[in-house]
């Protein structure tokens, strides 16, 4: 399976381009092509994330456009020019699990929400931060890609050349390291 244009566009850690920096100095100037230039650059990676979350293309895209306004809206005071896609891409994620939420609240389903609310907690957040930081980087990199971005467990293997049943098993022992971290850090689960 090959990796769409969208995960192509994403840059690995530590690969930020100048030209974000430039992007990031457009919306501070108030110029509007800033939206222009975010949506060419980053636009199907943000579309493909919220569809990833919501499996509703035409929504995924009403998402993509709610992030071009809040980014315009947060920066300033935001200045993302070193993070400008990480930036972006927690929008787009907030803004689809609001889609979800809003889905969850016409049909009184509610597990995803449970979930999102207790990862919106800043406590739980800081553990599970705490956890992905002592994780080996491969081992981050699968359990971010799969979790935050939503990948697909072939996309992920693809990604980074590993057979489908590693990155199984490597998002398997996380899960479990994750709940025991967790149970020690007094976390109900």
């Amino acid at each position: 399976m090959a990796l769409s244009s969208a995960e192509r566009s994403i840059p690995e850690r530590g690969a930020w381009p100048v030209e974000d920096r430039q992007i990031v100095e457009l919306y501070l100037a108030r110029d509007e092509s800033a939206l222009a230039r975010t949506a060419e650059k980053y636009g199907p990676a943000l579309r493909a994330l919220a569809e990833n979350l919501l499996e509703d293309p035409q929504t995924a895209e009403e998402c993509e456009n709610d992030v071009y306004l809040a980014a315009w809206n947060a920066i300033p005071p935001h200045e993302p020019r070193e993070y400008l896609y990480p930036f972006l891409a927690r929008i787009a994620r907030h803004t689809a699990l609001d889609r979800c939420r809003e889905r969850s609240r016409q049909k009184r389903g509610a597990p995803l929400l449970q979930l999102t609310r207790e990862l919106d907690e800043l406590d739980l957040a800081e553990a599970i931060n705490r956890f992905l930081g002592s994780l080996s980087e491969e081992n981050r990199n699968i359990f971010l890609r799969r979790y935050w971005y939503m990948d697909p467990v072939a996309a992920i293997a693809e990604r980074y050349a590993l057979t489908r049943s590693k990155v199984k098993v490597s998002l398997y022992r996380s899960r479990n390291r994750l709940r025991e971290y967790l149970k020690k850090e007094g976390h109900d689960l």
